[in-house]
């Protein structure tokens, strides 16, 4: 099994190690500590051994920031995990703050008086946070206090070992570029930019411009490092070489030199006496590196990471893998589907269908001969109320039986050496509300919305986000996260800069993945969401116009449930794109399905009656 059922989070942890923290504080001349859900490298997944945040307070969510001052502690979590924070921390201990609303920064004007010592790790913080912070205490008169040692690190006793998965090669068939020719454009973007030198402090844009994969932390093939690029092509890679085989060790040699990870501090120090002009990303690279360049007589090159765009625009090799492996996952999904509807209600609890689902999808991949190396992230399998937890991760101490009369939200994704998957259905358990119907089918419009829509090159996810949002908004409903986020290849489910949102400031580029994924929550209640990843393209021209324009290939191939649908409220167009979306998951599925599944396949597919009015 890739996924545990382990319980997610411990409310019981928070008092007695905030204790420590405290007593640690105190010792130490502090007033607070910060600590982020992040680790070095800012990802989404933190190796156990980084899950400081999770171990002080007891929150597991991907994203959140704790404040432990001497006497009042703060969890900060945005609108994904409002509910979920509730049932995972001490609610004695911590008071609850909006990450987005509130965020440490605004939060410390208001909360640090003049001459408080408000300690942080500058590993885990990048340049623009530790900038933001510092704006916020000028203004207060509190003090930071970047720390030589973590103190998490220090009162933590049984902390895990850092991790030592072994690195592979990721083949040239998937990648579709050499790692040499990567490198080599990579090292003319760093010259276009004024620097000497790049610094990769994000293990993705590491396994793309080298062409290897990983395993150090969950449900993403990474391997944790770093890596100093060089406008003249002398690159060095910073990577613990116990992860690597004498092959992958002979093929990294001829692109960069090798070393270990403590190496590191040492050739950033060494560069920066030479005076180098080292570019690091102010979103991605740790205040840590902004301070050993300037301490040491280097100059920081303020630029984006120069591998994010290139890896985000896929390449034909990298897109015709993801539309081979949605196809396989889609099969996948169809089959559990199919055997979901043969379930009594009141049957299954949501384990069970988690279980069931990494089953299919591991004997489908099996069958085609490319195995599933993974989930793509911890499934959100919520039944009733539980669907309404945006981000929820079942447990066994949370799993609920899917019972008649409830709505059934399973998100997931897989994991394959030639794409990365991730795919939401909410499906009825026995005879759905009007209610549920009449949200259920806004949802969809706005997912329709996204899916066939033009706009003009250049467009930025900002500006197209309400899209999925404008049928909610008639009827005084919305949700409280993106339509979408990027996705890689054979990468993190979760990728950036693109994403679909009020603040997706990236402009979406053709071969861009993303998630398109509106939803509905009714808290205590019901949630759904509908999702599919899309695949940015060039546009046909539109009669008369006179601009180039990009649309979407909608690259998920699983049905979405009928029974939850109301035509009256559909336009014919979206009717039409509905019909037309079932016929292609049939054709291009179909010939992977036999016997009763095909036949279930065959009714999910079948067009609707075409009641709509315009």
């Amino acid at each position: 099994m890739f996924q545990t059922f382990d319980s997610a989070g411990d409310p019981t942890v928070g008092k007695p190690r905030v204790e420590l923290l405290r007593k640690w504080m105190a010792e130490n001349g502090l007033d607070g500590f910060v600590i982020p859900r992040a680790d070095e490298h800012q990802g989404e997944y933190v190796a156990d051994r980084s899950a400081r945040l999770k171990w002080l307070t007891g929150f597991s969510g991907s994203a959140g920031v704790a404040i432990v001052l001497r006497e009042r502690a703060f969890v900060f979590v945005d609108g994904r995990y409002t509910l979920q924070v509730r049932g995972e921390v001490d609610l004695d201990i911590f008071s609850i703050e909006s990450l987005v609303d509130n965020p440490p920064a605004s939060w410390l004007k208001d909360n640090l008086g003049k001459g408080a010592r408000l300690g942080f790790d500058p590993w885990l913080h990048t340049i623009s946070e530790v900038k933001a912070l510092q704006a916020s205490a000028d203004k207060t008169g509190a003090v930071l206090v970047p720390l030589d040692q973590n103190p998490i690190d220090i009162i933590w006793a049984d902390q895990p070992e850092a991790p030592a998965a072994p690195v592979e090669i990721h083949p040239i068939g998937f990648a579709g570029e050499l790692a040499r020719d990567k490198l080599a454009r990579l090292a003319a973007a760093i010259g276009s930019d004024g620097a000497t030198h790049a610094v990769l402090t994000d293990p993705s844009s590491i396994a793309w411009a080298f062409n290897i994969r990983g395993g150090d932390v969950p449900h993403t093939p990474l391997a944790l490092g770093f890596a100093i690029l060089a406008a003249d092509g002398s690159h060095q890679l910073f990577m613990d070489q116990r992860k690597f085989s004498r092959q992958v060790a002979a093929y990294l040699t001829q692109l960069a030199d090798l070393h270990g990870p403590a190496e590191f501090e040492a050739a950033v120090v060494a560069l920066a006496k030479d005076g180098a002009k080292i570019a690091l990303d102010p979103v991605l690279a740790a205040d840590k590196l902004r301070m050993l360049v300037e301490e040491n007589g280097g100059a920081v090159i303020a630029a984006a990471d120069p591998a994010r765009i290139p890896r985000a625009t896929k390449n034909q090799a990298e897109i015709n893998g993801s539309r081979a492996a949605h196809r396989r996952d889609g099969a996948a999904i169809a089959k559990l589907l199919c055997w979901l509807d043969r379930q009594e209600p009141g049957s299954l609890d949501e384990i069970d269908v988690v279980t069931r689902l990494e089953e299919t999808r591991r004997a489908t991949g099996e069958e085609t001969q490319m195995p599933l190396r993974d989930v793509s992230f911890d499934t959100i399998s919520g039944a009733g109320p539980n669907g309404a937890i945006m981000h929820y991760r079942v447990s066994r101490a949370t799993s609920r039986k899917l019972q008649a009369g409830e709505l059934f939200l399973l998100d997931s994704g897989g994991q394959y050496q030639d794409g990365t998957t991730d795919i939401t259905r909410t499906v009825p358990i026995g005879e759905p509300t009007e209610e549920m119907r009449e949200r259920f089918t806004l949802v969809l419009k706005g997912m329709i919305g996204i899916s066939t829509l033009r706009f003009p090159a250049g467009t930025r996810g900002s500006e197209i986000d309400a899209v999925a949002r404008v049928a909610l908004w008639r009827h005084g409903c919305d949700f409280a996260h993106g339509t979408g986020h990027g996705v890689g290849s054979y990468l993190a489910v979760h990728e950036g800069p693109q994403r679909i949102a009020r603040t997706g400031t990236e402009k979406l580029l053709e071969g861009m993945m993303l998630s398109n994924e509106p939803g509905y929550y009714k808290e205590g209640s019901y949630g759904i969401r509908i999702e599919n990843l899309i695949l940015v393209t060039p546009a046909e021209p539109i009669e008369g116009g006179d601009i180039a324009m990009h649309g979407f290939e909608t690259l998920t191939l699983a049905p979405i449930d009928k029974r939850l649908v109301r035509t009256d409220l559909l336009t014919r167009d979206e009717l039409q794109w509905l019909d037309a979306y079932h016929a292609r998951v049939l054709a291009e599925i179909g010939p992977m399905l036999d016997g009763e599944t095909l036949a279930w396949l065959e009714k999910a597919t079948a067009p609707l009656p075409h009641d709509a009015k315009i």
